[in-house]
């Protein structure tokens, strides 16, 4: 089985898309009608602007989904995912991989799900924090006990945990994580405390727009980040979006559950193309991955 992964924030670079555009009248047709739904030219930022313009949570996200849904729609003819998984903002370039959103659907809700989150940071100031060479129960038993909002948001591979709450919590995290034998305990620079608590206002905003989207039938499974289990029906994909932003990103389990259902190969589709496929080689060293680019060489 070949399953196909599709980034999250932190896989932005500086000029990224430029070269799709370059090459491609498609890229340029799909680029164009993005900077008409997102009214304003991301391709000025995304093409032009420095990576500082590109953290903006409302920029970073509608880009990397850009880069990875006009990656693959550029390889269409051999672009034939048998399982799609995508990190957090990556679900999202997963459901348009899999049929279950069209490109302009999918761009209307991470641009809604974008401005939602930008403004839960903006409202109460948070952070977070990854935590290196701990274990996850460890990491789990020191967050329960911190008298503020900390959790785990990303379980992205052994060894490595995000946590995500608010200033105050995070900071004594971090203390406590390093007291208990963390390699490394460091804050994060994000904008807000994702998949915590403190994105309850965000769901709520989401939640409306998932529910009036309109989503088809898959062509093949989504694991999805809440419970790291493959599904093809609408109505669990709708309810697994919704929860996201609040629950933690089950990566460590999702590409567990992929390997014990048959995947052999995993393809790492837009950002980078490095993020996800390190993080598999620590889930199992000797799976292959690979990166897809838009542009046949």
């Amino acid at each position: 089985m070949k399953a196909y992964v599709f980034p999250g924030q932190g896989a932005q670079f500086e000029g990224m898309g430029k070269d799709l555009y370059d090459h491609s009248d498609l890229a340029k047709d799909l680029f164009h009608q993005a900077n008409e739904l997102l009214g304003f030219k991301i391709t000025d930022i995304m093409f032009n602007g420095s990576l500082e313009d590109l953290k903006q949570t409302k920029v970073t996200q509608p880009a990397i989904f850009l880069h990875s849904t006009i990656t693959a729609a550029m390889r269409k003819e051999d672009f034939h995912p048998e399982a799609v998984a995508g990190h957090s903002l990556g679900e999202f370039s997963a459901l348009v991989a899999n049929g279950v959103l069209n490109f302009e659907e999918g761009l209307l809700l991470v641009k809604q799900r974008a401005f939602a989150m930008q403004k839960a940071c903006e409202d109460q100031e948070s952070t977070m924090a990854a935590v290196l060479g701990l274990a996850d129960e460890k990491v789990e038993e020191i967050c329960e006990g911190i008298d503020e909002v900390v959790v785990p948001a990303n379980y992205n591979c052994p060894g490595q945990l995000v946590i995500s709450g608010s200033m105050k919590g995070i900071e004594e995290a971090v203390k406590q994580m390093t007291a208990a034998g963390a390699m490394k305990a460091i804050v994060l620079p994000v904008g807000g405390a994702f998949h915590s608590p403190l994105m309850a206002s965000a769901k709520e905003e989401l939640k409306a727009a998932i529910e009036k989207a309109s989503f088809q039938e898959a062509i093949c499974p989504i694991y999805q980040n809440v419970n790291a289990l493959p599904t093809t029906d609408t109505n669990t994909i709708r309810e697994n979006l919704i929860a996201q932003l609040t629950a933690p990103v089950k990566w460590t389990q999702t590409i567990q559950n992929m390997l014990a259902d048959g995947a052999t190969s995993f393809i790492e589709v837009g950002g980078t193309g490095k993020v996800l496929r390190g993080m598999i080689k620590r889930v199992n060293r000797k799976t292959p991955s690979d990166t897809l680019s838009g542009i046949k060489i």
